[in-house]
């Protein structure tokens, strides 16, 4: 229930406080609506939703607030999304896991470019952006249980950061942007990096070690908090920046794929359950920290 507090000024004005629901987990969309691929949240400036491979591999989904899914794009033939970045205008960058690009949408028109393609990639997997342009992406190779971690130029241009990790996966950057957080999937490791003014990584650091699922998205607060999806456990788990497990969400679905924030005071986290094919949410206490 919702505690509803009364606060009265001089006997004139009466102010109506609500107190918020946080870390009650809800539905947003629909089970089934998209495939076992159903990752990659991202909202915009306009709270618009977006979610990879809604209905069928190869597009992305653009959700209302009440839940309702439409088709926004379908990527070129043999593309398959699996993260999505929104630069300064707006525009897409997409993780084209399948295509081993990645690729640039223009969300106006709705165009489909490649920032880059490379047979250096094993598949790009997720994305984070920093106020430079600069694209860090990971890159892991599930079948010897390696990966990389690469830098992207706003021109195209790649950088190899870090090779032979363990299966690098959810990646994000601290809101100062001086810390890089990169987990590995098998070993159940995040790793933190410094970022240097160049976005060059130095000072790697075990952040958090787990003993036992899966690791998946990862995105930050406003206050440097880091939430971390746990896959096969259906959870979130929440840590401070200095590495503190301070609470885990648990999510009616098991395979917690990715995680964003947005809504109208960005304390909404939007959670892709890739065992449901939907979208969960709930409130958390701080704001993304792009807000």
């Amino acid at each position: 229930m919702k505690a509803v507090f009364f606060v009265t000024f001089i006997g004139l004005i009466t102010l109506r406080v609500e107190a918020q629901e946080f870390y009650q987990v809800k539905d947003l969309t629909a089970e089934n609506l998209f495939t076992v691929n159903c990752e990659g949240p991202v909202v915009d400036k306009s709270g618009n939703l977006f979610v990879v491979n809604f209905q069928q591999d190869g597009t992305i989904g653009q959700v209302s607030s009440e839940g309702k899914v439409k088709v926004f794009v379908t990527l070129p033939q043999g593309s398959i999304g699996n993260a999505i970045q929104l630069d300064r205008e707006g525009n897409m960058l997409v993780a084209d896991f399948a295509g081993h690009s990645i690729l640039k949408v223009t969300t106006k028109t709705k165009k489909i470019s490649v920032l880059v393609h490379s047979d250096q990639f094993n598949q790009p997997n997720d994305i984070c952006l920093n106020k430079k342009g600069q694209l860090f992406a990971s890159d892991p190779n599930w079948k010897n249980n390696t990966g990389k971690i690469w830098r992207i130029e706003p021109d195209g241009k790649m950088v190899l950061l870090q090779d032979n990790m363990g299966t690098t996966n959810g990646i994000e950057l601290s809101p100062d942007e001086k810390t890089l957080y990169v987990n590995e999937s098998v070993q159940r490791v995040i790793w933190a990096f410094d970022v240097d003014d160049n976005g060059d990584l130095h000072n790697q650091r075990k952040f958090f070690e787990f003993s036992d699922f899966g690791l998946d998205g990862m995105k930050c607060d406003k206050k440097g908090n880091l939430l971390v999806t746990r896959y096969d456990k259906g959870a979130v788990a929440i840590f401070t920046p200095q590495g503190k497990l301070m609470r885990e969400v648990f999510m009616k679905g098991k395979k917690t794929s990715n995680i964003c924030l947005g809504g109208k005071d960005g304390k909404t986290c939007f959670v892709t359950l890739q065992d449901r094919k939907c979208v969960e949410t709930f409130r958390h206490e701080t704001e993304g920290k792009n807000y």
